[in-house]
């Protein structure tokens, strides 16, 4: 099967919106599967329905509903924007540096405070009947959004023709882990509105033969229920935190029997080996794990349990940097620079040494926060840590201070600061370090700096 449903007539100019037969399923939930061709006929009539404006901030919920509103947006003429976090103040702020912009939800998102320019998907879906809807290549299909190191919000325009090009190598990197000209079938935990999500739960049903899972199962239970509705192959998509707590629900009740999955497909965070390793044993599964950033999309892959390194996609190439690396691809115009350190295998394959920024050094030795991280996610009995830096820069004695949080019932903080001294050199112990009942993850299972501030503020008291 090739990488994505080919256009039988390419054009420079358009391109469709979705490929494919018009029977096949793209969607598929407790109501059955959407054909493409109703899909379709929704977008149409939506399409109409939106307010104006050139700007779209994508809020839904249901993940049916949030490839249906993308659609819809690209039909009006309009831009979809991915803000960092769907925090009210992030979408506040992106709201108004775009003042030709609007929100819009479904009945499933809730807020403290309605949005700015709310509006809301009708409750009953209508249709409208026409040709194959197409798409500029050239033209805006999303803006991306990255907080950046000083907090500013970084923006990331992204083209419909590369997306296509990027799920074409995401869909040749994942199609092996199911029968060839099987139509594949999505369980995801993360957010569409998350440039992952956005790749692997929006594109890959647009432009190859895949079908998604409307929901977005949260705990254990309901991704064991989400797996279940979908036929085989099925396909998981998820974090290294989802997955370890579904992992360790399967262990707390022998009785579990998860449905077989095709694949697991891991992202946003390391995933440790161990935990990969774990995985393929419990679901008799490869976890395949992806990495990518919201500047360049995913560009490498592994098979975490076995490999350390990763490997580029097809036509991806890194160059290392005294401070980071540059990317050159296939679906980019042009390189694009990222903070992350890596090292080259005469294979072509390449190893990450982690971030710049989190580089430490102090009297002279050196260390890194990730590494730090690890170790402290090693001690016996932590359930959950993390490393990080305490000062926005360094002070008078060009030395930035660490911190370190840890979920760990049954232990204090004496008893981890002792565990770590056998793996940490003493410059690095974290001072202050706190246990807490839970790390503030967002819906991606990455911890924003200022939410570990001010928990590790709460904690001091």
């Amino acid at each position: 099967m090739s990488a994505v449903i080919e256009d039988s007539q390419p054009s420079p100019r358009a391109m469709p919106l979705a490929a494919g037969a018009g029977s096949r399923a793209i969607v598929l939930g407790a109501g059955g599967p959407v054909s493409l061709d109703r899909f379709l006929a929704r977008a149409r009539a939506l399409a109409a329905l939106l307010p104006d404006g050139r700007h779209a901030i994508n809020l839904c919920e249901d993940r049916y509903h949030f490839l249906l509103a993308f659609c819809a947006v690209a039909l009006r003429g309009q831009v979809t924007l991915l803000p960092a976090s769907r925090a009210p103040g992030t979408i506040a702020e992106e709201a108004a540096r775009h003042a030709d912009s609007y929100c819009l939800g479904d009945s499933r998102f809730a807020a403290t405070a309605q949005p700015p320019r709310y509006w809301r998907l009708p409750e009953s879906l209508p249709e409208a009947e026409g040709a194959p809807p197409c798409v500029d290549p050239g033209g805006l299909a999303a803006i991306g959004f990255t907080s950046g190191s000083t907090g500013e919000p970084g923006a990331h325009p992204k083209r419909w023709g590369s997306f296509r090009a990027s799920t074409r190598q995401n869909f040749a990197a994942l199609c092996d882990l199911w029968p060839d000209g099987a139509p594949v079938h999505i369980v995801a935990t993360v957010p569409p509105q998350h440039m992952y999500g956005l790749e692997l739960t929006v594109l890959l049903p647009l432009f190859a033969d895949v079908a998604v899972h409307a929901g977005r199962p949260f705990f254990p239970q309901d991704i064991l229920q989400a797996l279940r509705e979908v036929p085989a192959p099925r396909l998981l998509v998820t974090t290294p935190v989802h997955l370890r707590a579904l992992l360790d629900a399967c262990a707390a009740d022998p009785s579990i029997v998860p449905p077989p999955l095709a694949g697991i497909v891991s992202a946003t965070a390391a995933m440790p080996a161990e935990l990969a390793a774990a995985a393929e044993t419990r679901f008799d599964c490869e976890l395949r794990e992806l990495f990518g950033s919201t500047e360049t999309c995913v560009i490498a892959s592994r098979r975490s349990a076995r490999e350390p390194a990763w490997t580029p996609l097809p036509g991806v190439q890194l160059q290392p940097q005294p401070d980071g690396c540059l990317v050159r691809a296939p679906h980019l115009p042009s390189p694009v620079a990222l903070a992350d350190l890596v090292e080259m295998r005469d294979d072509g394959c390449f190893l990450l040494r982690g971030r710049n920024a989190d580089l430490l050094e102090i009297a002279g030795k050196r260390a890194s926060l990730g590494d730090l991280t690890r170790k402290l996610q090693a001690v016996p009995g932590v359930v959950d840590g993390v490393v990080f830096q305490l000062d926005a820069a360094a002070g008078a004695s060009g030395v930035r201070r660490i911190a370190a949080l840890a979920v760990a019932p049954g232990l204090d903080e004496t008893a981890i600061l002792r565990a770590l001294r056998r793996s940490i050199d003493p410059v690095f112990l974290p001072r202050p370090l706190r246990c807490v009942a839970a790390l503030p993850r967002n819906p991606t299972g990455k911890l924003p700096r200022a939410a570990l501030l001010d928990l590790l503020h709460r904690a001091s008291r």
